[in-house]
């Protein structure tokens, strides 16, 4: 590596004393979640609000050259209900600056015990100060699920709060210890969980927490602002409404370790599945698409 690339994932010491330690490492591997340190300070989270809100209001550095199908991408028009906006890493470069902090990929290295993390998707989240709006409560579903056109079994998401966040906020709540989980097979991963009936998804949950021989016990993240909430690619997690008399404001940051690759993947009817990326990023020697493509799954931290 050369002393250029070097230099650009150097951590200071005192950003080397927030990194899990062996035993956080540990235990993340066995509850399938960890609550950082404090990663960012309160500036960085200030303008986090302030790039997003320009972005609410129609600034963008960049825009997607095609629409995937699947994109998640509230606008205006759509009123009031829970916002999702997909690649916000690649639209707006303010917020890029900050999500590439090489800090927060070196947590996420550790806790998968990776030697590189890359970007695998970024979603900016808004949830209104409306208990009764049934878009704000989010239900139970694996990361993992959803991604099956990936070969790895580390990736990893970043949940990062602009401000404290609890359970009055409708906070991420994990099912701890369901990442050592086996998934009943047989359910169509092509049917995102936004799209479905969330009592359908609770026994869901249950269903595959008996197959396991295991009780579900849900831990909400209690997350100071600037500490950063991440859960392995397996955890089953959700989140309630938003019970306080301001909006929750988040980015949602899945993160893909240095191995990561594209692989073809079949729905039991011999369809194939895909992921948004593949119709956008690069192709690879192969002619499939290439989930290292810097454009779209820059690198976050290198050992």
């Amino acid at each position: 590596m050369t002393a250029e690339l070097t230099d650009q994932y150097a951590l200071t010491e005192a950003e080397r004393a927030l990194l899990p330690t062996d035993d956080e490492v540990a235990e993340y591997a066995a509850r399938g979640w960890y609550l950082s340190r404090k990663l960012f300070s309160d500036a960085e989270m200030d303008t986090l609000v302030e790039a997003t809100e320009r972005f609410y209001a129609g600034h963008t550095d960049r825009r997607l050259p095609l629409r995937p199908p699947n994109l998640a991408y509230w606008t205006p028009e759509k009123g009031d209900v829970q916002r999702h906006n997909d690649y916000i890493h690649y639209e707006s470069d303010e917020v890029a600056a900050i999500l590439r902090k090489p800090l927060l990929g070196a947590v996420a290295a550790r806790l998968a015990r990776a030697e590189e993390i890359r970007v695998w998707q970024s979603t900016l989240i808004f949830k209104p100060p409306r208990p009764q709006e049934q878009s704000n409560q989010v239900p139970w579903h694996m990361d993992r699920h959803y991604w099956q056109t990936c070969t790895s079994e580390r990736m990893l998401t970043a949940f990062i709060p602009f401000h404290d966040c609890d359970e009055r906020m409708g906070t991420i709540t994990m099912v701890d210890g369901s990442n050592t989980w086996t998934e009943i097979p047989g359910d169509d991963s092509t049917r995102h969980f936004a799209h479905r009936d969330k009592a359908e998804l609770e026994q869901l949950l249950a269903a595959n927490a008996a197959h396991n021989g295991a009780e579900v016990r849900k831990i909400p993240m209690i997350i100071p602002k600037g500490h950063v909430s991440f859960h392995h690619c397996r955890t089953y997690h959700g989140s309630g409404a938003n019970l306080a008399d301001h909006p929750r404001r988040a980015i949602s940051l899945h993160l893909q370790d240095g191995d990561n690759r594209f692989r073809p993947y079949l729905k039991p009817d011999g369809t194939p599945v895909f992921y948004n990326h593949d119709v956008l990023v690069r192709r690879n020697d192969e002619g499939m698409p290439d989930y290292t493509d810097p454009t779209y799954c820059p690198t976050l931290w290198r050992k």
